[in-house]
This record gives C-alpha cells, sequence and structure tokens, in this order.
C-alpha cells in the first residue's frame, strides 16, 4: 500500500456486536472496518451482574482500560486466580490464558476499550472449559 492509499479514518461504532465471548461489543478500529494490519480496537459493554463465557485468545495480547464499573477478572487452568480492575485501570491479558470477566455491579454496566495487535481477533477466541470448580468471585484460591 502506498502512502496515498494510506487515509486517516474516524469510526463510531452505530450498534452493538454479540462476540464469541457472550458479551457486546461495539466495533472499532478493526482489519474489517479501516484495513489495519496489526491492531483491533473496541469497546466492551458488560452488563450487570453479567459475565464472559470462559475463553483464551490464540497468538494475540490484549490491553484493556476499564471506563465505568469494576470488573472482576478470573484466569489460570481452573480460573483460580483474579484480579479486579474499576475505572482508571489497566488490564494486560497474555496470549493463550485461559479467562473471564466478571461484572461485579448487579445495577450498572461495566465498559472498557479493548485494543488487541491482530486487527481480526474474533477469529482467533477459543471457548475455555474449566478443568475444575473455580472459588467463587472475590474468594480466590
Amino acid at each position: 500500500m502506498t502512502i496515498s492509499e494510506r487515509k486517516v479514518q474516524a469510526i463510531r461504532p452505530e450498534h452493538e456486536v454479540m462476540t464469541q465471548q457472550r458479551l457486546p461489543y461495539f466495533i472499532g478500529i478493526s482489519g474489517q472496518t479501516v484495513g489495519a494490519q496489526g491492531l483491533s480496537m473496541h469497546i466492551v459493554v458488560i452488563p450487570p451482574g453479567a459475565r464472559a463465557a470462559p475463553h483464551q485468545h490464540i497468538g494475540y495480547e490484549t490491553g484493556i482500560y476499564v471506563l465505568a464499573g469494576r470488573v472482576c477478572t478470573r484466569w489460570g487452568e481452573r480460573l483460580e486466580n483474579e484480579v479486579v480492575s474499576e475505572a482508571g485501570d489497566f488490564l494486560f491479558v497474555p496470549p493463550g490464558v485461559p479467562h473471564e470477566a466478571i461484572n461485579l455491579s448487579e445495577t450498572e454496566s461495566a465498559r472498557a476499550v479493548v485494543a488487541r495487535n491482530d486487527p481480526a481477533e474474533q477469529d482467533k477466541v477459543e471457548p475455555y472449559v474449566v478443568t475444575a470448580a473455580a472459588a467463587p468471585v472475590g474468594q480466590a484460591r
């Protein structure tokens, strides 16, 4: 692609799309929307009390910036570890680490910016079956 073929583009997501993680996303930057070659960036909304389906990302890193709410991210082979992030926090998820995100509020949605170093990251999301029961949220082992 030559410099004359490249252009700066603005994207305003107008509607949500359900992802493989079973969370609504507002699609922003991706290979499909702007021809990105190494980046995707979206807004995720976790409804009150909702959680992502356990999953892992194959071959790409994920950076998350929490805009609103409090989210518990459980991770590990049995989802035995957890970290709570809230508005103003960044979260890093390495490739291949099983995890799930849980909105800790029963009344308010959580919102975050999700950035990945893959322009078609949904193609590389794999469901993850937990091998043993994890501790309840807030009581990691």
